[in-house]
């Protein structure tokens, strides 16, 4: 017996969507698409190529239903499909404009590239969300090799291995983008 260790609150909307219920597929939409929109714009930081991806993501998914298997939740299995998406489209505008995929600095990496800040302040929920808020947009100001890697660290949850497999780079390669992207990011917010 199969024992499951997540909870899907979508199992009985994916049902009706697979048996090609359109106002399944709308609530469904409905459910995800501004969660999923903002993964696109963290990883092309660009309005309207975010809104295509996001529709081709979702119109992917639908064609699709049929090969998910219930082995995670259908917002899981979606957020893959979208984040393929981006980065595929990513790809496809760099390879239009000529350019290699990672922006790495001519500068070597130093022990002052391991960033600790220490919480010396109280907790302040509201000032943290301000904060939250500022963090998120200085990172759209980030060269985009920065971006993308930090965006699918924090964000999205992957680590650098399967960021450097999914985006064709070592996973060293990640992990100094990742440490740049971070110090650059503080710099900025200073």
């Amino acid at each position: 017996m199969e024992t499951k260790l997540y909870i899907d609150r979508h199992v009985e909307l994916v049902e009706r969507c697979k048996q090609g219920e359109r106002r399944a597929q709308y609530e469904l939409y409905k459910q995800y698409s501004k969660a999923m929109f903002n993964v696109c714009m963290r990883i092309l930081n660009h309005v309207a190529e975010a809104e295509d991806v996001l529709q081709e993501a979702f119109l992917d998914a639908f064609s699709n239903l049929h090969s998910f298997r219930n082995q995670s939740t259908f917002g899981a299995w979606l957020k893959q499909i979208v984040v393929n998406r981006a980065i595929n489209h990513l790809r496809s505008r760099k390879s239009r404009a000529g350019l290699q995929w990672v922006d790495l600095d001519s500068q070597r990496l130093g022990e002052d590239d391991g960033l600790d800040v220490a919480d010396t302040e109280p907790f302040d929920e509201e000032g943290v969300q301000l904060e939250v808020d500022r963090v998120r947009r200085v990172m759209q100001d980030l060269p985009e090799g920065y971006r993308v890697v930090l965006s699918l660290y924090l964000f999205e949850g992957y680590d650098h291995e399967e960021i450097g497999a999914v985006l064709g780079i070592s996973e060293t390669t990640s992990r100094t983008q990742y440490m740049r992207a971070k110090k650059r990011l503080l710099e900025m917010l200073k």
